[in-house]
């Protein structure tokens, strides 16, 4: 049986992905950052080891004897306060796990990175996916690169906060004109892409453009959610990008203002694809945005 090691393991998608490869019959070898144990509670069969993607001299031992390595650590927002920025969690982290893996001899990576990435990208958070993916094109390492859309299902941080929103709130807020698109992906298929990729020996040396059979303004996606969840009409309340873009400046640092400048600076692009490459590859059928909102509501 093939043991992976996995970083971010304990996150939204990270979990997912365990559960894929287990589905797969890999065994896993979950990296938790110090005090994050109880974000694995309930996953039975995996090993967890201690350590730290930015203190790569402690995972030597941990890595050694895994056939690939699975790098799904990425922050959306920085917390500087905290030394939680891009460079470091991307550029940084990424470097530091490519140089683990080669030091081990694990020959495989699989690398996360995002949708829209790409050289001169106007956001810091591109910007730093991007170096992140030259770190792991220049190794000399087996890789394949994820870039996804945004990834929805239980527990994710798009769909189930515009939910609550819907719920909760007379009015939704949308910055700007709502008509910049994205392509929603479950995250059930993205998990299934990483895990079918250390079988699939064509993936190597690939990038995969990961979203939805099809893209939706925003706004679609707002009236999308709020007809799962029953609602006839979905109120929205617009508010120009050009009064949001000060107050992001000075209040984005803020942990309880919602948006960052980095984050305006992304809203203003569509983030779209072609995925058929990636059903193709990875022999996976689409999955329609409204049926999958049936399906993530219904459980």
């Amino acid at each position: 049986m093939q043991r992976v090691f996995v970083t971010g393991g304990t996150g939204f998608v990270g979990k997912a992905v365990i559960r894929a490869l287990q589905a797969h019959g890999f065994s896993v070898r979950c990296l938790v950052r110090p005090g994050s144990e109880a974000d694995l509670k309930g996953f039975e069969g995996i090993e967890r080891v201690p350590g730290d993607v930015l203190k790569p001299e402690e995972l030597g031992p941990s890595i050694e004897g895994c056939g690939a390595l699975i790098h799904l650590v990425g922050i959306i927002r920085e917390y500087p306060v905290r030394d939680i920025t891009f460079e470091r969690l991307h550029s940084l982290a990424t470097a530091n796990m490519v140089k683990a893996a080669e030091a081990a001899e694990v020959p495989r990576f699989i690398h996360m990175s995002s949708l829209g990435t790409r050289p001169n990208a106007r956001s810091r958070y591109h910007q730093t996916k991007w170096e992140a993916e030259e770190t792991v094109r220049a190794s000399r390492l087996e890789w394949t690169i994820f870039r996804p859309s945004i990834i929805y299902g239980v527990g994710d941080g798009f769909v189930s906060l515009m939910a609550r929103m819907l719920r909760w709130l007379p009015a939704v807020p949308v910055i700007g004109d709502g008509k910049y698109r994205l392509q929603p992906v479950p995250v059930g298929q993205v998990a299934e892409g990483f895990a079918r990729a250390l079988a699939y020996p064509e993936s190597k040396g690939h990038i995969y453009e990961v979203g939805g059979p099809r893209s939706y303004a925003f706004t679609e996606i707002l009236d999308l959610i709020g007809a799962a969840l029953g609602k006839t009409r979905v109120r929205k309340v617009y508010h120009p990008i050009g009064l949001m873009r000060p107050l992001a400046r000075v209040l984005g640092p803020l942990p309880f203002f919602p948006l960052t400048s980095d984050q305006l600076t992304m809203l203003q692009e569509d983030n779209v694809c072609d995925p058929a490459p990636f059903f193709q590859t990875f022999e996976l059928t689409p999955v329609e945005f409204p049926i999958g909102l049936q399906r993530m509501f219904a459980q």
